[in-house]
């Protein structure tokens, strides 16, 4: 029969079959953890739950967690949990692996979860720390619109002295 491997997920896909490899779910991300890497998930989804409202969802290798903008994912490796979380200023802590700037206002750390005995405090505190830092900084649109008003405001009062 005629068909393809899709370059992304390796998968055999039928010609005229609709296939969308970047849609997946929880369950498919997880479903070969081990069971200490699978243990160690569900304690970091079950803390994530208890901060709160919150969107989770997978999208493509990641399992996202967003208030307002993703405040932090999972992207579920073979031997760890890659965890990334979004915060305000940059740690310094040996759970740390590497730290990134994201954007003016937030730095992303990674950090690697082998076990559920590692999701404890401090990744606990940070990941709450973020959670709430998530619905504190203001959106891109509100920004932009926030910039303009002032914009406004500025080339208004400039045109009313010269009058």
């Amino acid at each position: 029969m005629a068909g393809r491997e899709c370059h992304h997920c390796k998968q055999w896909v039928e010609q005229g079959e609709e296939h969308d490899c970047w849609t997946t779910t929880e369950a498919a991300l997880t479903q070969d953890l081990s069971e200490d890497l699978l243990n160690a998930w569900e304690r970091l989804r079950e803390t994530a739950v208890s901060f709160g409202d919150q969107r989770i969802y997978a999208s493509h290798k990641s399992i996202m967690f967003s208030r307002r903008s993703c405040y932090f994912f999972v992207r579920p490796k073979r031997s760890f949990l890659e965890l990334c979380v979004f915060l305000g200023r940059p740690l310094k802590a040996p759970q740390v692996r590497r730290v990134d700037r994201a954007s003016k206002s937030k730095v992303v750390h990674l950090i690697h979860i082998r076990h559920r005995d590692e999701v404890e405090a401090p990744v606990t505190d940070w990941l709450q720390e973020a959670y709430e830092l998530s619905d504190a900084l203001p959106s891109r649109a509100a920004t932009k619109r926030t910039a303009s008003k002032s914009k406004r405001k500025t080339i208004a009062a400039r045109k009313s002295k010269r009058r």
